[in-house]
C-alpha cells in the first residue's frame, strides 16, 4: 500500500510531539508537513533531538499556512492546536480537500450554544458541527471510517466515557448519581508558561481545579446523554498530580433497583471483548497509570460496594496517548482502511 502523506499542524507542543513520535515510525505514513510558528525553518531533529536518525526527522517545521500544507500533497492533517484556533485552519484545509483529525475541542460539541457557554466565545465554524464525528473508535468506528472531519475526544472524557457508556446503554445505573474524580499529569495543561504549572508549584502537591464546571464536562454530558436517552448531568472533579503524563479516574454511580451487580462485568465484556486497546481488569481490578503511559491502552476495572449500592469504576490512560495523540492515530487508521493497531502496538 502506498504511504499516506500526512501533516501535523501544531507539532511543537506536548501532543504534537506525541504525534511526531508515533507518525515518524508509522508504517503507512509519509510525514510531509509539521507546523510551528515558533520553530519554522528548524528541522524536527533540532527541536526534538530524541528523533535524530529516524526517517523523516530532518523535515523542517513550516508556518501553519493552509496553502503551504496543501501544496505538500498531504491527504490528512492532525490539528494539535488550542480551541478557537483549530476551527479556522480546519475549515481551510477541508476546503482544500484534506481530511482533518482535530485534537482541540472545536468540533466535539453538537450545539454551538453549549460551546459558547463552556469556552467563552462564539463557535468559529458552527456549520461544521453537524458533520464532525466524535472520534471514540471503540464506539463509532463505522462513522469514523466515512468521515472527513474527526473531533478527537478530550483526555478526561475518554477515561470517563468508555467505562460508563455500556452501563448507561444497558440501563444498569442511575445517571443522576454519577460522580467522576480524575487525577491528571501536568502535561495535560499543555506546553505554556504558567506559574501554577512550574515544578516547584506542582511537585509534592495534589490539588483539585476547574470545579465545578470544567470545560470537558460539556462533551462528557453530551455523550452520556446520548447513551442514556435522557439529559445527564454529573459531578466531575479533576485533580492535578505531580507526574508528567497519565490519568486515573474513579467514577461512581448507583445501580438501578433490582440490577444484579454481575451484569456490570457482562456489559463491559460485551462492549470491549474485541476492542484492541481496552483492557478489562475484571471485578476488583484497580487501574494504574504506570501500566498505560506511552501506550494507546485504557485499563478498566470495577467493584460493587454492597454497603452503598454503588458501582466503582476505575480507569487509567495516558493523557497524551489514548487521551490525545494515539487515539487520533487510531482514527487515522480507521479512515484509511488500515489495521486499527497500525503504528500503535507499543507496551
Amino acid at each position: 500500500m502506498q504511504r499516506i502523506k500526512t501533516a501535523i499542524v501544531g507539532a511543537s507542543g506536548y501532543t504534537g510531539q506525541e504525534l511526531l513520535r508515533l507518525l515518524l515510525v508509522h508504517p503507512q505514513v509519509d510525514l510531509v508537513a509539521a507546523t510551528s510558528r515558533q520553530e519554522a525553518g528548524r528541522p524536527l531533529s533540532a527541536v526534538f533531538p530524541r528523533f535524530r536518525k529516524l526517517p523523516g526527522a530532518e523535515l523542517p517545521f513550516i508556518a501553519p499556512d493552509p496553502d503551504a500544507i496543501a501544496a505538500t500533497g498531504a491527504r490528512v492533517a492532525f490539528l494539535a492546536l488550542p480551541h478557537g484556533v483549530a476551527a479556522e485552519i480546519a475549515t481551510a484545509l477541508l476546503a482544500r480537500g484534506l481530511k482533518v483529525i482535530d485534537l482541540s475541542a472545536d468540533f466535539r460539541l453538537r450545539d454551538s450554544a453549549i460551546y459558547e457557554e463552556f469556552y467563552g466565545h462564539p463557535h468559529p465554524a458552527p456549520a461544521l458541527l453537524e458533520e464532525a464525528v466524535y472520534g471514540l473508535p471503540e464506539l463509532r468506528a463505522d462513522e469514523i471510517r466515512a468521515a472527513r472531519l474527526i473531533a478527537s475526544p478530550g483526555c478526561y472524557p475518554t477515561g470517563i466515557l468508555l467505562p460508563l457508556l455500556p452501563l448507561l446503554k444497558a440501563g444498569l445505573i442511575d445517571p443522576a448519581t454519577i460522580v467522576a474524580n480524575s487525577m491528571s499529569g501536568v502535561s495535560g495543561a499543555g506546553k505554556k508558561a504558567d506559574v501554577s504549572l512550574l515544578f516547584c508549584e506542582c511537585n509534592e502537591s495534589v490539588r483539585a481545579y476547574g470545579i465545578p464546571k470544567h470545560r470537558h464536562l460539556s462533551e462528557i454530558e453530551q455523550e452520556l446523554s446520548l447513551a442514556a436517552g435522557e439529559q445527564v448531568v454529573i459531578t466531575f472533579i479533576p485533580h492535578l498530580i505531580p507526574v508528567n503524563a497519565g490519568i486515573v479516574t474513579t467514577t461512581t454511580a448507583k445501580l438501578r433497583p433490582g440490577v444484579d451487580p454481575a451484569t456490570v462485568g457482562s456489559a463491559l465484556t460485551a462492549a470491549y471483548a474485541d476492542a484492541a486497546f481496552v483492557r478489562l481488569l475484571g471485578e476488583g481490578g484497580c487501574a494504574d497509570s504506570k501500566n498505560v503511559t506511552r501506550t494507546n491502552f485504557i485499563d478498566i476495572g470495577w467493584t460493587h460496594d454492597a454497603r452503598t449500592g454503588r458501582i466503582l469504576l476505575s480507569s487509567a490512560e495516558d493523557n497524551l496517548g489514548k487521551g490525545a495523540g494515539s487515539q487520533a492515530v487510531q482514527s487515522f487508521n480507521l479512515i484509511f482502511g488500515l489495521p486499527e493497531t497500525a503504528g500503535l502496538q507499543t507496551a
